[in-house]
């Protein structure tokens, strides 16, 4: 597992060279979005639980069959199976954006992901489809702008002031840490 301060010594290293230039600017914003990078994992983390949820539910909606007999969520310990990989996944997700780097996300959370699902006979589609449900409930969660009108009385702001330019960069890093969960199941 690495951050962005290891990845650039490891970077640094295989060129036999001192860490300069596009690296040294690289940290630099690093360190500087720091507070907000904190803010983005916080607005995750305290949403988690709504967010796995109401994508796993966002999923069967749009396949019903995954709830009756014989479907991929259908008993009840299946569906407790599916939200608990769904946390699994939110969490490494966010790990990884608070490390700035995708390496503990890749080594301990989509290793062998795929070929396990497929054993298991987990249908990859409904999956990556909630991965996408989430991804997108992230950004709302990071720029502090979830749905008041689908949320009602669960919503949690994070009550922060938000200047949506600063959190464009972060929004894509989370939303390419979900883009490599959907890659690893495609």
């Amino acid at each position: 597992m690495l951050d962005a301060f290891s990845r650039a010594v490891v970077t640094a290293d295989s060129k036999t060279t001192a860490i300069g230039g596009g690296d040294l600017a690289a940290l630099k914003e690093f360190i500087a979005s720091g507070n907000r990078r904190l803010d983005a994992v916080s607005a995750i983390a305290s949403n988690a639980s709504c967010m796995v949820s109401d994508a796993i539910a966002g999923m069967i909606c749009e396949n019903t069959g995954l709830i009756q007999a014989g479907g991929n969520c259908y008993p009840n310990r299946r569906m407790a199976a599916c939200l608990r990989d769904g946390e699994i996944v939110l969490r490494y997700v966010s790990y990884a954006l608070l490390a700035g780097d995708a390496s503990v996300l890749e080594d301990r959370c989509l290793n062998g992901l795929k070929e396990t699902y497929t054993a298991l006979g987990v249908p990859l589609q409904s999956t990556a489809r909630a991965v996408g449900i989430m991804k997108a409930q992230a950004a709302a969660h990071i720029q502090d702008n979830p749905s008041e009108a689908r949320a009602g009385a669960r919503l949690r702001k994070m009550g922060s002031p938000v200047v949506e330019d600063r959190c464009a960069s972060l929004v894509a890093e989370a939303g390419s840490y979900f883009d490599r969960v959907v890659a690893a199941l495609s």
